[in-house]
């Protein structure tokens, strides 16, 4: 969470303030302090971890570490799990990968938010990639993106703040599109790319709750006390293909293009994946991370519930 906040724009809600669900999934039984996962099973190459019910993060975190481990060795694994829960941002598990000098891929399921390409109805989830790539010397390249044009936190933080959407976004429940975030609560999300966002996140579900036996589809996230939550890790090391001074020297070149390409506004450069995002990260790092009055008196509520210090108070 707190990679998250360093990250993202708090709109996007994974940061802080996913503490609140996370302590009423705890309470209700929908998420397992102290699962016991266990690998269901193990081959050459790949792995399944049954989660319990545990937390996504430790789960996502187990598995990503089993295929990096496994990849070292065969030079690609596939790690999935199963029963698992919500497991934060997936452009930080598949940076595990990349942190060891490895590519690495992580995908979930979600719940339905987003209806098939010329539909009303949600079926599909924002089923977030995270893609990471190691890069000598530099921080990794990191894709980490939904496969809707956006979320609804974002949407319910331009709602609170009076703000318009792109009518790209979302319909309302009734298919209309719309620039009000809050006509559009109750109606699906719009896939990026249009019908190719949607068939992205069909095969996602495929190679995550179908795969594993985990929920899919508009099953995903409807009961409060059993989200049975899906991810797919893959780890692949760089030195089965290719010697990796050659990968990094070729790697390189092709950042060197695309860096170089002119950009339509002079004030705002051609960008990596991850760039802003991690630029973000260095200047919380230093200055602190901003969190907004309503999700601070919140903490403060829970810290009082769970009888645990608060400290953090508004700055003037």
């Amino acid at each position: 969470m707190i990679t998250a906040s360093l990250w993202w724009h708090p709109g996007q809600g994974q940061g802080l303030e996913k503490l609140f669900r996370y302590a009423r999934r705890m309470r209700n039984g929908g998420i397992r302090p102290n699962a016991a996962m266990s690998w269901a099973r193990e081959g050459p190459a790949t792995a399944l971890l049954d989660a319990g019910k545990g937390l996504g993060y430790v789960a996502a975190r187990r598995a990503m570490d089993r295929a990096i481990e496994i990849a070292k060795q065969s030079g690609i694994a596939m790690v999935a799990v199963r029963h698992s829960n919500h497991f934060g941002i997936a452009g930080y598990h598949a940076k595990r990968a990349a942190d060891a000098g490895l590519i690495g891929i992580a995908m979930t399921n979600a719940g339905a938010e987003m209806a098939p390409w010329g539909a009303t109805r949600p079926i599909l989830g924002t089923n977030p990639w995270g893609i990471a790539v190691p890069r000598g010397g530099h921080h990794p390249i990191i894709l980490d993106m939904a496969l809707t044009q956006s979320g609804k936190g974002m949407m319910r933080w331009l709602d609170r703040a009076g703000l318009p959407m792109p009518d790209t976004w979302a319909l309302t429940a009734d298919g209309a599109r719309t620039t009000d975030p809050g006509a559009a609560m109750d109606g699906p999300l719009l896939p990026i790319g249009d019908y190719k966002g949607y068939g992205l996140s069909l095969i996602t579900d495929a190679l995550t709750g179908v795969l594993t036996g985990s929920l899919f589809g508009a099953q995903v996230f409807q009961d409060d006390e059993n989200y049975d939550v899906a991810h797919t890790m893959i780890a692949i090391r760089i030195e089965a293909f290719i010697a990796r001074r050659r990968f990094d020297e070729r790697l390189e070149a092709l950042i060197a293009d695309v860096l170089t390409a002119p950009p339509i506004d002079p004030d705002g450069p051609v960008q990596l994946p991850g760039q802003a995002e991690q630029e973000r990260a260095r200047w919380r790092l230093e200055h602190g991370i901003p969190v907004d009055g309503t999700t601070v008196a919140g903490l403060r509520d829970l810290a009082r519930e769970l009888g645990v210090p608060f400290a953090l108070e508004p700055v003037a």
